[in-house]
């Protein structure tokens, strides 16, 4: 309806009116005459009335006005890109359309492809599954691209999809910019910005920079604008997102300002243009915007021309990405906004740059030795990052830089202190002082009140905390963990009354203040100790000798003295890892945290489970590993109601193996999922079916679903991590998949994928796995039957081949795999194993079979925790195999 004029409102009021009334002619020629006939002729009419395309609140005015102009009953249904007008006109309802997920995008491509679900060869199996990919679940590409290649051989469509990969489909780049073309003016540049350098960047970042550019009195307004109108979206971190065809679109309109010469143009994303425009020299004022990056050879360095960066007069953004070197720089742009630059290779900025615009200057892992010297203005600046710059000697003043709101100081290494005039910075939100090793005293006063975060983890030189910190009433967030020489916390903290996340561990505090315990917003706390003398090995390089055995002895070897909990009302989280507590160390109204979701108890000398924890009626997890004397537990009924509130039960019980037992027992029978890590090199043939890879296939057993003697499936598998250096995180995964009777994959109905738990693996572990473990997971039939519920024969198809498919389907079959989150990943997985599990698997067990506990150690931790490897010898196959059988409820042979 975009661009329709008074006349054509007039129009469009006569056809209301014409389709309604059976063909009734009407003579006006004002709208205002229309809207008097409408609501007179339709007020006692029960109607459906879509409009379709609105752009401007006129429309809706004229045509469909109040709701007493239609009877009782009656439907106004309103397409728009805009938002913001439904919201104006106060609509009773906004449906917001998402993209397709995978499957219906699947679906939709066949339809236009096929005019069927059905592809007629496998050959287009894969293509079809890249082309939907490409399209990204939006509707619009799906059809377009169907149709396109709809009666196309196998040829035609490889050809096509690579052109796809270098230049997006004109007619969907055409019919998508209908959207940019609408737009303010301000509104286009934010769009490019994005489009070209923020793409997936933190909004409330992104703001700050292009506040900076000048669009100060319409950026909230403007990004607010993009959203509204589905050019953008943000996501629960607050990362805003582009599609990628949105995207495309964007950097099509910036490459056809100059399609010739990349010097000409006002953005250069891609590294071949800026490195043509480098090493050419072909630079211009033009250019706003540039990334340099060398993804191609990433180990060499890049040298950058000086001189092309002298031309970009008008440059606002720019990051490198690379190893660069720029020796000759002599002169940065005054208009420089952003200045992102990795491994910053001189000791200090230009001489003759005047940085008075500038927003954010991250230089992580630079060289820079001083920022600025004397009283430079920065009253634009926000943001400053030298995370790992181990040449910065000192920080510098400031005054000059008032409005400045993140500080990254992280790894400085060299820096004793930080200038008293950061006490001044009224508007600081973060200060980021992690692994500044050096680092001795904070200012005196430090008491900002607009901080929320302040991180002094591993700050080892560090040993106290000034009394100014009470006046930091907005803080959140306080992170002392890994200060070894801080002893005690200042009285006047108990003042910080928003203080959510709270981290003591591996301090010198042997005993933690009272007043801790009664901060009301706490979420979060931590009081982790450092492990035994096995862990002397992650401590030598940061302590004297004599400090670690001052320290474990003077500290470690005392239970950690805990106060009354009651007052933590709302703690979600509680850590006291490694902290000598035995039987009555920890108060029994911790059953009065009913929020609490977290509890790490690992590393303690418990004999049983406290049967107060059964009244934690949110804990989603609870951490044992390692508690060697652990040997009983309350009714194993109350430890599952402790979990009651979720589907997925992460549990960590190493050394406590009788206790997982029960436990998996008490979950199957709730019908939950689990999923744990033990050491072990051989799968037990409890597991019926096994095969030496990462993923098994088997036969689904005939009417499955409906059995109700099954309970779930188990699977397992054994792997070794050959590079514990890199992070990995290793997922489980389950695939229903349909197969006619010669083994070919069943066209009709896609793939059904469920996902099980996932461990990370981190190079950050003190005992890195380098033996063989074997993984467990345990899907509950709860979990797998959506996979069968979702696509039954016959339904939600659309069209009447389906039918006839479904008498040549001959069976289901399922498939578990291991996957890594790393295309190279270091973590091998060596064979798996599986088992159907059914009700006769969970017989009862003796109690007392404390032979069939095996040796293990190490933590392993669950989802976003390190996993460790085990320094014992590991049980062996047939002890295993028992254990296994103990476990999962099979009476084991009597010796």
């Amino acid at each position: 309806m975009g661009g329709i004029d008074k006349f054509g409102l007039v129009s469009l009021q006569k056809q209301l009116l014409f389709q309604i009334l059976s063909g009734d002619v009407f003579e006006f020629f004002n709208v205002h005459e229309g809207n008097a006939i409408i609501s007179h002729r339709l007020s006692h009419k029960k109607v459906l009335v879509v409009i379709d395309d609105v752009d401007n609140l006129q429309h809706l005015k004229c045509l469909v006005g109040r709701h007493d102009w239609f009877g009782l009953g009656s439907r106004i249904i309103v397409t728009t890109r805009d938002e913001h007008l439904l919201q104006s006109y106060r609509v009773d309802d906004v449906y917001k359309p998402s993209t397709l997920n995978d499957n219906d995008a699947l679906r939709l491509f066949k339809l236009n492809a096929f005019d069927s679900e059905t592809v007629p060869n496998d050959a287009f199996i894969e293509l079809s599954e890249h082309v939907a990919k490409y399209a990204s679940g939006l509707p619009l590409a799906l059809e377009v691209l169907g149709s396109f290649l709809c009666g196309r051989d196998v040829a035609q469509w490889r050809s096509a999809i690579q052109r796809l990969e270098n230049d997006a489909n004109k007619e969907i780049i055409d019919r998508l910019r209908i959207s940019f073309d609408g737009l303010e003016e301000t509104e286009k540049n934010i769009f490019l910005d994005i489009a070209c350098f923020f793409n997936g960047d933190e909004k409330d970042f992104v703001m700050k920079v292009l506040d900076g550019c000048g669009f100060f009195s319409h950026i909230g307004f403007g990004i607010d604008v993009l959203i509204k109108k589905s050019l953008l979206t943000v996501d629960k971190s607050n990362k805003l997102w582009m599609h990628d065809l949105l995207q495309e679109m964007g950097r099509k309109i910036v490459r056809e300002k100059s399609i010739e010469e990349p010097g000409k143009r006002c953005r250069l994303w891609e590294e071949e243009d800026a490195h043509h425009v480098l090493t050419k020299n072909t630079a211009t004022k033009a250019i706003e915007g540039m990334i340099v990056d060398n993804k191609r050879e990433s180990k060499k360095m890049l040298n950058l021309n000086a001189d092309a960066i002298s031309k970009m007069k008008n440059l606002r953004l720019l990051k490198v990405l690379c190893l660069s070197n720029c020796d000759e720089l002599k002169y940065l742009p005054n208009e420089l906004r952003l200045l992102d630059w990795m491994g910053y290779p001189l000791r200090f900025l230009p001489p003759s740059f005047q940085p008075d615009n500038l927003v954010a200057l991250l230089l992580p892992y630079s060289r820079i030795e001083q920022l600025w010297k004397g009283h430079i203005p920065l009253y634009k600046l926000k943001v400053v990052n030298l995370k790992g710059s181990e040449n910065l000697i000192k920080t510098p003043d400031f005054t000059t830089a008032p409005n400045l709101e993140i500080l990254i100081l992280e790894g400085c290494i060299r820096i004793v202190d930080v200038h008293p005039s950061i006490g001044v910075l009224t508007r600081l939100e973060l200060l980021n002082l992690r692994s500044c090793k050096s680092l001795r005293n904070l200012p005196t006063k430090i008491g900002i009140e607009s901080l929320k975060t302040l991180i002094l983890k591993d700050c080892r030189n560090l040993i106290s905390l000034p009394s100014s910190i009470g006046g930091c009433k907005c803080l959140k967030t306080l992170d002392l963990s890994g200060c070894y020489k801080v002893e005690n916390l200042p009285e006047n903290l108990k003042q910080v009354e928003l203080l959510e996340e709270l981290d003591l561990s591996e301090t010198a505090i042997g005993k933690p203040p009272s007043f801790i315990f009664q901060l009301k917003s706490l979420k979060v706390l931590s009081l982790n100790r450092l492990k035994g003398p096995s862990s002397s090995s992650k401590l030598a390089p940061n302590l004297p000798s004599l400090f670690q055995i001052f320290q474990r002895g003077r500290i470690e070897s005392v239970p950690l003295m805990l106060h009354s909990l009651s007052g933590l009302s709302f703690l979600r989280e509680l850590k006291l890892r490694n902290c000598n507590l035995c039987e009555g160390d920890i108060p029994s109204d911790i059953s009065c945290l009913s929020f609490l979701e977290k509890l790490e108890l690992d590393g303690n000398n418990f004999i049983s489970i406290p049967v107060f924890l059964a009244g934690l009626s949110r804990l989603q997890y609870l951490g044992m590993s390692n508690c060697r004397e652990l040997k009983s537990v309350p009714d194993v009924r109350n430890l599952t109601k402790v979990c009651s509130a979720v589907d997925w039960i992460g549990y960590s019980g190493l050394h406590c193996y009788t206790l997982l037992n029960r436990h998996f027992k008490a979950v199957a029978h709730s019908r939950k999922s689990f999923d744990i890590v033990i050491p072990g090199s051989e799968i037990p043939k409890w597991f019926s079916h096994q095969t030496v890879d990462s993923s098994i296939k088997i036969p689904l057993p005939n009417n499955i679903r409906n059995d109700c003697r099954w309970v779930g499936v188990a699977f397992c598998c054994i792997f070794v991590n050959d590079d514990a250096s890199r992070d990995e995180e290793l997922t489980c995964e389950a695939v229903i998949r349909h197969r006619n009777s010669d083994g070919s994959v069943f066209q009709g109905r896609n793939p059904r994928r469920v996902t099980g738990g996932s461990w990370i693996f981190s190079k950050d572990c003190d005992q890195p796995v380098i033996k063989d473990h074997i993984y467990i997971c345990y899907l509950s039939n709860d979990r797998l039957c959506p996979l069968f519920l979702e696509d039954k024969c016959g339904e939600s198809e659309t069209d009447n081949s389906s039918t006839s498919d479904c008498s040549y389907q001959e069976f289901d079959e399922l498939q578990v795999s291991i996957t890594s989150d790393d295309a190279h990943g270091s973590v091998k997985v060596k064979k798996c194993g599986i088992r159907f599990v059914y009700q006769k698997d969970l017989v009862d067990i003796d109690e007392d079979s404390a032979e069939d506990r095996a040796i293990a150690d190490g933590p392993l931790i669950k989802r976003k925790r390190k996993v460790c490897e085990d320094t014992e010898a590991e049980p062996q196959p047939k002890r295993m195999e028992k254990f296994f059988n103990f476990m999962m409820g099979r009476p084991g042979k009597k010796h």
